[in-house]
């Protein structure tokens, strides 16, 4: 049975360990070739759209830009509905391969068979 790993990124450049975290195991498993789902919310909404990602900074972490492709490479990433319209960002404003979908989506995947959820 093929497993699914669903990440919940909670935090942004607000906490950027936390945030950092969440963009590492999500990078590092689709790499591996774990079918991923990168769920971006609160200020990691932001990361979402084009340019973004590169502006974020932590010593001794992957960049987030080179994560955020692996994902989109091998996964998917997903904007929370809430977070994004708090926000003022809309579908044409995120990267191509970004979905936003709200919280019945992200009950959906992560209560399907095989699969383990994160929140960081």
């Amino acid at each position: 049975m093929a497993r699914t790993l669903v990440v919940k990124a909670t935090a942004g450049s607000d906490e950027p360990e936390r945030c950092a975290q969440a963009f590492t195991v999500a990078g590092t498993a689709a790499a591996a070739g774990v079918e991923v789902s990168l769920w971006l919310t609160g200020e990691s909404t932001w990361f979402a759209v084009p340019g973004r990602a590169a502006e974020f900074e932590l010593p001794h972490s992957a960049p987030l830009p080179d994560l955020l492709d692996a994902v989109l490479a091998a996964g998917r990433v997903t904007v929370c509905t809430q977070c994004a319209a708090r926000r003022g960002i809309g579908p044409d404003d995120v990267l191509a391969g970004v979905r936003i979908a709200g919280a019945a989506v992200f009950v959906e995947e992560i209560m399907a068979e095989g699969v383990q959820a994160l929140v960081y």
